[in-house]
């Protein structure tokens, strides 16, 4: 009884300190938070993603059927519009052979958990097989030098500085070996590159990603290793500096591929015009199922539609959800929504000034015609409990969103700081789009990013509705009130 009455006096305060206005918000939050805890589509709908689909590899088999699935989804919804947005992307295949074992002379090979990292092209049946340079970091290699690197294999070892809070900070500090280091092993004369998995986790998974080959240097292969095993060449190395790595891969790049964006909206009551976007990306690596990175974002883009609907809160402004192909390699999507939005962005203009800008058109897709972005949310960085969000905008627009504070801090949502957007979404910025990124707890994202453990089981549920929540609660405060 005292508990009660405790929690109902905070309440009285709560409400005391804030107009009738608020009022009326924190209620509406309120049905908002039910309707999001309270059921499970998504949680169901990301199962299916992830298990009858599985990782979702751009110009793969499965990111297509994911496109397909993803728009029957968002028609049964009975959405406004829901359409297709073409997009042409990259076409990498891994192969069935990938190994890394170190053996010196006859002893019996150490095999060694790795995997190709994105891109990288292939050994060729026979393999390589050379003695290995370990180094910490670029500096090292420079150091090192090109007669004692040519014709071996770099091994990058270097590993996470625990000492970051949020893990972002050690995953930016890792991501640069695997990202570039198979252009600096190369320029100084190196066949292969292994790389530490970009990962605060100490396991056996092998964390892949994508690499960017440059023109002015040789291609050469590149494979991630897990931490444990990165450890465990360390002290093979250390043990024997002579030791040999045999590498196989087939990885092969095929000519590019045709896929799409899938995007559905409930359209603006008053100002269809104006768009308020938020979404994910919906392919994914391979070697997992792509649950937190990213179905858990994908799922909740989508629930936002469904609880709008559920509520029958009719928004003043268009609310789009774009689901985004190719992320992982060179966000071929992005690029093409970019594209989109920026024509219908000088539509807009040009409609304002002809006095018909809430004009709509009867193309196929029923997209807004002279459509004005006033808001975009990324959701990728995992479907874990959400303290806030990350905003790319001006001090004005984040004092704002910082007012509404109040309403959103009895739901754990506290952070509401300036800083970096999605890569999704940064297309829109050099229209003054404000981004918006939900910021989760960080510290379990990286045990699973990019990697084979990166599965449906371990995303739970109510962490993922938490995050539908904090999203449709911000949209429905831009709507209402603008930025």
């Amino acid at each position: 009884m005292y508990r009660f009455l405790s929690q109902f006096l905070l309440l009285f305060l709560f409400c005391g300190n804030i107009t009738l206005a608020q009022k009326e918000d924190s209620l509406v939050i309120r049905k908002i938070f039910t309707a999001a805890i309270s059921d499970t589509t998504a949680y169901h709908n990301l199962r299916y993603l992830c298990t009858q689909i599985g990782g979702r590899l751009c110009g793969s088999p499965q990111a297509e059927k994911a496109v397909q699935w993803s728009k029957t989804t968002l028609d049964a919804m009975g959405l406004d519009s829901v359409w297709l947005q073409e997009c042409k992307v990259r076409h990498w295949v891994r192969g069935n052979t990938e190994g890394l074992a170190a053996a010196r002379g006859a002893s019996q090979p150490v095999r060694l958990h790795a995997c190709a990292i994105g891109g990288s092209v292939g050994t060729g049946k026979s393999g390589l097989n050379a003695t290995v340079v370990e180094v910490k970091d670029f500096e090292e290699l420079k150091t090192i030098g090109r007669k004692n690197i040519e014709g071996k294999i770099v091994f990058f070892n270097h590993p996470p500085d625990q000492s970051h809070y949020n893990t972002f900070g050690s995953y930016g500090e890792l991501v640069r070996y695997r990202v570039f280091g198979a252009n600096y092993a190369a320029s100084y004369g190196a066949i292969g590159v292994v790389v530490r998995s970009a990962t605060v986790a100490h396991d056996d998974f092998p964390h892949t990603g994508i690499l960017h080959y440059a023109d002015t240097v040789k291609k050469i292969p590149a494979m991630a290793l897990s931490a444990n095993d990165a450890e465990k060449l360390g002290r093979l190395l250390k043990a024997d500096p002579r030791l040999k790595v045999t590498m196989k891969l087939s990885s092969t790049e095929y000519p590019e591929a045709t896929s799409c964006n899938v995007i559905g909206e409930i359209r603006g009551a008053v100002h269809p015009e104006r768009v308020i976007v938020l979404g994910g990306h919906l392919d994914s690596w391979d070697t997992g199922q792509g649950a937190n990175d990213d179905g858990t974002g994908i799922m909740q883009a989508i629930d936002v539609l469904r609880i709008f609907k559920a509520l029958d809160i009719k928004p003043e402004c268009t609310i789009r959800a774009v689901l985004f192909m190719d992320e992982e390699m060179a966000q071929r999507g992005a690029k093409k929504y970019g594209e989109f939005a920026k024509a219908q962005e000088e539509l807009y203009r040009s409609s304002r000034a002809s006095g018909s800008a809430n004009a709509l058109t009867a193309e196929a897709t029923q997209a807004p015609r002279g459509s004005h972005h006033v808001a975009a949310i990324e959701t990728d960085r995992g479907g874990f409990t959400p303290f806030g969000f990350s905003i790319e905008a001006t001090d004005g627009q984040i004092g704002k969103i910082r007012g509404w504070k109040e309403l959103l801090l009895p739901y754990g949502l506290y952070l509401f700081e300036k800083g970096g957007s999605g890569v999704d979404i940064r297309e829109l910025k050099s229209l003054g789009v404000p981004l918006l990124d939900l910021v989760p707890d960080s510290q379990r994202y990286f045990d699973f990013h990019h990697s084979a453990s990166d599965i449906f089981t371990n995303v739970n549920p109510r962490e993922l509705q938490l995050g539908s929540f904090s999203i449709a609660a911000m949209v429905y405060l831009i709507d209402k009130y603008g930025l």
